[in-house]
């Protein structure tokens, strides 16, 4: 699909580093306290830990420690103890915004470690990174903790695997050198997804649009897909009795068999400016895949028979403009038959049947609540609070919210100013990055610090 170089909405910088992949089940067992990758540990947006907050207090919520950085949309990962966060010191350059046009920077990316319980540098590694990219703030991809080894892919296509404990280079890939692949104009963004001895990510380019790599070495163990790279991280479901890789692209959803990449099943959705971006998610038998503007599909997932060795699948239903929820910057979460998500075209967040595509409610509450009216790309990173009908949701002001969301209703339950909105799009001020939860902790970065918010039972005291 050809990238057009007017009117793009800037969003999708954000969407894709932000932006996910689904591992339930499938990576090394992490501690009830870590938060080891993109959208957590299980890659499905649900905070685990008990002993935390039930409310927001009006006096607000406890800042531990706050720790300068530089810029990126990349969110936070923690694990034992550490706290992990990529950034973007810029040297030189206008890193101007244009959805449309590049720039050319020079400067540096960089991966911090820190201790979780006081902010403090245990290491830091970086390397030298010209940009060539459109919204050039910094990384779009949250680091991925894999037992000692910590997982990066920067903006321009530097793929590293660091020892977690002391920064030290295990291996390193230029998917732009090594691969001849082409970087997409708002940079790479598929965070890295590890399954079991592969690690996954979108490359881009002919038999090259998803690349399975050897987590220990570096080594291809296998590539596929003729396909732009677009910006959603790779996601594993499991469906008809079976782990199924899930691989959303500009040009469909593809499903492969995780071990080999051997196709499943494809679906056709196109959105526009190759703006693939918010992973798939997945309910029971259902599969939501959101695109912008209108482009969204309810897939039925199917069951494989005698007669039908790959699993069958089919549309339930489409997008249309009022209907649906078409996502971008944040990835929808999907319960009890529910869809939630902010919209790139009206910028509320909506709740929708998963059984129709019909709007339950709307509400710009988490987005832009003082105006409460059409704003390009409002944003807001939702979370789950397990086993309870209560989210933590963190919008583009810099609020911290506490919630509860059902087919019925939305109902705000507190906020918090936690941080500045450092970045601009639509010449308005956000912040476009998903906090890690752990620790009975929100960690929560702009492009110019990270801060740990408590949010345990006594965090107000």
């Amino acid at each position: 699909m050809p990238v057009h170089r007017n009117h793009f909405p800037p969003a999708i910088l954000i969407a894709a580093f932000i932006l996910a992949a689904t591992s339930i089940g499938s990576q090394s067992i992490a501690a009830a306290g870590d938060w080891s990758g993109w959208m957590g540990t299980n890659r499905d947006g649900v905070y685990r830990e008990d002993g935390i907050i039930t409310e927001i207090p009006a006096a607000g919520l406890p800042v531990r420690w706050r720790t300068p950085i530089a810029g990126g949309y990349a969110g936070p990962a923690v694990a034992d103890g550490r706290v992990f966060v990529f950034d973007y010191q810029r040297r030189s350059g206008d890193a101007f915004n244009n959805p449309g046009q590049r720039a050319n920077l020079l400067g540096s990316e960089r991966l911090w470690a820190l201790d979780a319980n006081t902010g403090e540098v245990i290491w830091q590694h970086q390397y030298e990174c010209p940009y060539s990219v459109s919204y050039p703030a910094g990384p779009r991809c949250t680091p991925t903790i894999d037992g000692d080894r910590v997982y990066t892919l920067g903006s321009e296509g530097d793929l590293n695997c660091l020892d977690a404990s002391t920064g030290d280079v295990r291996w390193t890939r230029s998917l732009k050198n090594d691969f001849a692949a082409a970087v997409p104009i708002w940079g790479f963004s598929a965070h890295p997804l590890v399954n079991g001895d592969l690690l996954y990510t979108m490359v881009g380019g002919k038999g090259q649009g998803i690349v399975a790599f050897d987590k220990m070495t570096g080594e291809v163990r296998w590539k596929t897909l003729d396909t732009a790279a677009g910006y959603c991280p790779p996601s594993i479901i499991q469906s008809a009795g079976k782990s199924q890789l899930i691989a959303y692209h500009p040009g469909g959803v593809d499903a492969l068999e995780p071990s080999t990449g051997e196709p499943l099943w494809h679906v056709d959705i196109q959105p526009m400016y190759e703006m693939s971006v918010t992973r798939p998610m997945q309910d029971g038998n259902l599969l939501y895949v959101s695109g912008i503007r209108t482009e969204s599909v309810m897939i039925q997932l199917g069951e494989q028979t005698p007669i039908a060795p790959s699993p069958v699948v089919e549309d339930l239903w489409r997008g249309e403009r009022g209907r649906s929820v078409f996502c971008c910057n944040s990835t929808p979460l999907f319960i009890d038959g529910v869809v939630f998500g902010t919209d790139c075209n009206e910028g509320c967040l909506i709740a929708v049947d998963a059984a129709n595509g019909d709007r339950l409610w709307t509400t710009f509450q988490p987005t832009i609540p003082d105006e409460k009216r059409f704003a390009k790309h409002g944003t807001a990173f939702i979370t789950r609070i397990a086993d309870t009908d209560r989210y933590l949701l963190f919008s583009e002001l810099g609020d911290l919210i506490m919630a509860r969301m059902t087919r019925d209703r939305y109902e705000e339950l507190g906020r918090f100013h936690a941080l500045e909105p450092t970045g601009e799009a639509f010449g308005r001020d956000v912040v476009w990055s998903h906090p890690a939860y752990a620790n009975r902790t929100a960690y929560i970065r702009n492009d110019q610090e990270i801060i740990a918010v408590g949010l345990n039972t006594t965090a107000q005291q």
